[in-house]
């Protein structure tokens, strides 16, 4: 009908969210998310994945390349980085659930650098319109300790005002879910490992802050 506001331009994910659904559920459903405007570019929308019931919740910002094209969250470089740090932090991966806070790989293509998809950050309203997903994923999951990979991942879990310079590797309250008490842990996202000159100062302190998360599950 001629004037109807599509979908994703109402910047929400909040009616493609099956109530009392479990993870599967969710995830098919997210499959066919028109919440925001990236679904229209990427490949498929990547959901959570990982021990649905585990103790440690680990959000980054959003699907790169690898993960666009597989379907996972975390399979390129950056994963096979942070599957690193949380062996060497303590924490067991099969521990683990692992997501993003935005489900669509948003990138540019710079005809001067070939066919490559080049990475974009994602918006506040693009992180807002897809936090459904994210609520619903904790709401299942349920975990002991939420650990937010990067600047998009904090200000999606803590607000506008994160910066994760200032707030990583502490214990941090969960706005809105005082009832949990200090569980949430802010660090860099594993891609900073690889984009920095000193990758082993730089990846010494993403185990430092891990471990910070793995001490707080004893």
């Amino acid at each position: 009908m001629a004037g109807t506001q599509a979908p994703e331009e109402a910047y929400t994910a909040e009616p493609f969210v099956p109530e009392a659904a479990g993870i599967e559920a969710l995830r098919e459903a997210a499959a066919g998310c028109r919440g925001c405007p990236l679904h229209r570019d990427a490949t498929r929308t990547v959901f959570g994945a990982g021990n649905p019931h585990g103790r440690v919740m680990l959000v980054g910002e959003q699907p790169g390349d690898q993960e666009d094209r597989q379907g996972a969250p975390f399979v390129g470089p950056a994963g096979k980085v942070l599957t690193r740090a949380l062996d060497e932090a303590g924490i067991e991966p099969g521990d683990t659930y692992v997501t993003n806070a935005v489900k669509h790989f948003k990138f540019e293509v710079v005809p001067e650098r070939g066919k490559r998809r080049i990475h974009k950050s994602p918006s506040l309203r693009e992180m807002t319109a897809c936090k459904p997903w994210l609520e619903a994923e904790l709401r299942l999951v349920d975990p002991a300790v939420i650990v937010a990979l990067g600047a998009t991942a904090g200000k999606a879990l803590l607000g506008s005002s994160f910066r994760v310079t200032r707030q990583r590797g502490m214990l941090l309250p969960f706005p809105g879910h005082e009832e949990r008490g200090e569980c949430l842990v802010a660090t860099i996202h594993p891609s900073a490992v690889l984009r920095a000159d000193d990758r082993e100062a730089v990846y010494g302190g993403l185990v430092s802050d891990l471990r910070i998360a793995a001490q707080a599950l004893r």
